[in-house]
């Protein structure tokens, strides 16, 4: 069953959503070279505690941190230790969650450490973030969960890669519903699946975390011995974006971007709905 919220309880969850964004920009601002991704951990635990928020990755199925630190060929759910020092050149993705008053908000980023980046990698966390727009401007009421699955993979296979081939779009990992729980029904692909039909239509009220995940190479992972850490086959870099958003009477509202969402939405000819705590 698809969790339908009511406007009371998305403004619990936009409260959620504004903790997240706020664990995004101190984040990026320690993911520097010589930080560890246990220095990035401490300082989102310490937002958290700020806001007097709760951590919804810490214990979630066994999980033993409050963010997910990805590095380089790490696509999702990379465990930050003091052992990974970010270096000069490296590529991260930040994924992490807030709970407030019972409800959750997650999202994530891909940051580059250092500068001197190749374009290939700046090129590919740009075409992963506006995928994930894409797919968020397709959240429309009356339509279906395929549809945001076709939006995302569209834009992705109309990128021209540089030097040539495809970009990965992983498989076996994707978005999905948020609410009163982290993950939740439905489970939404970033690409589209004849053995999946079309999904549940979407109405106001549906909350879903709309997150592709990208790489240089191929669309395959595994998983490491650590039971958490995905990688990808061939090693090839990737990018990971995500956010929450609700659909609203109103349309389409952002939870975990600062703005709701209003200016990249402007860009599609969307007015994003109004923000209950502004």
């Amino acid at each position: 069953m698809v969790e339908i919220k009511t406007p009371e309880q998305i403004a619990k969850m936009r409260a959620a959503g504004l903790v997240v964004a706020a664990i995004h920009e101190a984040t990026r601002e320690a993911a520097v070279p010589g930080a560890s991704t246990k220095d990035l951990d401490d300082v989102a635990r310490k937002v958290l505690a700020d806001h007097g928020a709760k951590p919804n990755f810490l214990g979630y199925g066994g999980f033993p941190a409050t963010i997910c630190t990805s590095v380089n060929d790490v696509v999702v759910h990379g465990i930050p230790d003091t052992a990974t020092v970010l270096k000069d050149g490296d590529v991260i993705s930040i994924d992490c969650g807030a709970i407030v008053d019972g409800w959750h908000g997650d999202a994530a980023y891909t940051a580059f450490v250092g500068s001197g980046h190749a374009p290939e990698l700046v090129e590919l966390s740009r075409v992963t973030e506006e995928s994930m727009w894409a797919g968020i401007a397709a959240f429309r009421k009356g339509d279906r969960l395929v549809d945001i699955s076709r939006a995302i993979e569209t834009y992705i296979r109309r990128q021209p890669k540089p030097g040539g081939g495809k970009y990965g779009i992983i498989e076996e990992y994707g978005g999905h519903g948020i609410g009163s729980q982290m993950h939740m029904d439905p489970h939404l692909l970033n690409y589209v699946s004849r053995k999946r039909g079309k999904g549940p239509r979407l109405v106001p009220g549906m909350c879903l975390a709309i997150e592709p995940m990208v790489s240089l190479g191929t669309p395959l992972t595994h998983v490491l011995e650590d039971e958490w850490t995905v990688k990808t086959d061939d090693g090839t870099w990737s990018s990971h974006w995500e956010h929450s958003v609700a659909l609203t009477e109103e349309g389409p509202l952002v939870l975990t971007a600062r703005d709701g969402g209003k200016a990249k939405l402007a860009e599609y000819g969307i007015t994003a709905a109004p923000d209950p705590l502004a």
